[in-house]
């Protein structure tokens, strides 16, 4: 099992570490609910180093990248970032990521933790397999450490810490700084639908910027926070998690991704089914669904319609905010846009539960 360099702290603070995607991670430290809500109303630190670093460079990583991704690397200049993903020639995703462009020929991508060699391993493929020879792909997952510094007090703690003047610093962009000495990138993206900060530092650095921010911020509210409120914070922002809403199987028009799939930019990996499907017609579509009854609605759960299965839970929980239980569905595309009565099978009792357009809060 792999460890960040940031267990020891995690440690000392009381949490709860549990394996994910190979790694020894913090699930939770004073409670999940609580995270959860500091996150919505101060502000929560999170350790992500388990998710990966793909570097992607050369003259032709531009046109690599706009073949093997989703969305149009075109409408990135440098300092941006983009949401995106990689596909298989069947449509479905590989895995979705966001995209960083330092240059015309400079990229990084940060990938899922359980992704991240499968993800390299299929670039390799790809590359082998294209006309792309001037071209390096490099796998630095194990030289950075990543902090996500999450919630409305986020940028005022973070500005006492670093030159880098973060109210310039645009939505889905980043800049290169140093935070608290530590040589950075400093990302305005997040995992949380809260303002806030991906840390991007050298893996030796992760300790000195954790105690430096948690020190600066704790008269501000802010928590360390964990991979548990990391969950569902995001799901009462219905972003879509690989494994659940996004798998091989399903399609990114299925998971409500229509938006980072660029059909009309060229020929990429995945188009041509993807345009088959959109053509065809969607059999299946991802919807909001919230419970009207007692109950927490769970992964695999079926969705049921006048006592048919018409679907299942992709994610659920109950939410911190609303305190009441929500999910995200696939359903066939028919009820999806109808106005059926619905439920969602828990145990042994059907629960109702209305349409919701996403998100949550």
């Amino acid at each position: 099992m792999k460890k960040t360099v940031l267990n020891q702290v995690h440690h000392q603070a009381g949490a709860r570490m549990v394996e994910f995607g190979g790694w020894e991670m913090p699930v939770q430290y004073a409670g999940v609910i609580a995270e959860h809500m500091a996150v919505r109303e101060a502000a929560g630190l999170f350790d992500v180093s388990h998710m990966g670093e793909i570097e992607v460079s050369g003259p032709q990583a531009f046109d690599f990248l706009q073949y093997a991704t989703t969305n149009d690397v075109a409408a990135l200049v440098d300092g941006q970032v983009q949401y995106t993903a990689l596909c298989y020639p069947t449509g479905g995703v590989v895995d979705d990521l966001t995209l960083y462009r330092f240059a015309a020929d400079d990229y990084l991508l940060c990938v899922n933790a359980a992704n991240t060699d499968k993800d390299f391993e299929w670039l390799q493929k790809l590359l082998n397999e294209s006309d792309f020879i001037d071209l390096k792909l490099i796998n630095r997952s194990d030289e950075y450490a990543q902090l996500a510094l999450q919630g409305p007090q986020a940028e005022k703690i973070l500005a006492g810490l670093t030159q880098t003047d973060l109210s310039a610093l645009k939505y889905y962009c980043f800049a290169k700084g140093e935070v608290a000495g530590v040589a950075t990138i400093i990302s305005r993206t997040g995992y949380t639908g809260e303002d806030g900060f991906e840390l991007y530092c050298p893996a030796g650095g992760g300790v000195q910027i954790w105690q430096a921010l948690m020190q600066a911020g704790e008269p501000l509210g802010l928590v360390p926070t964990g991979l548990g409120a990391r969950d569902t914070l995001r799901l009462e922002k219905a972003y879509a998690l690989y494994g659940h809403e996004i798998t091989a199987d399903i399609l990114p028009l299925e998971a409500r991704l229509a938006w980072i799939t660029k059909l009309k930019k060229g020929e990429f990996v995945g188009s041509q089914a993807l345009l088959e499907a959109k053509a065809a017609g969607l059999k299946r579509k991802l919807i909001g669904l919230q419970l009207t009854e007692s109950g927490v609605p769970r992964e695999n759960y079926p969705v049921l319609c006048d006592g048919r299965e018409v679907g299942y839970v992709t994610s659920g929980t109950m939410s911190p905010c609303l305190k009441k239980g929500i999910a995200l569905a696939l359903v066939e595309s028919e009820i999806a846009d109808g106005e059926q009565a619905l439920q969602i099978g828990i145990r042994k009792r059907q629960v109702a539960a209305e349409r919701v357009k996403p998100p949550f809060v």
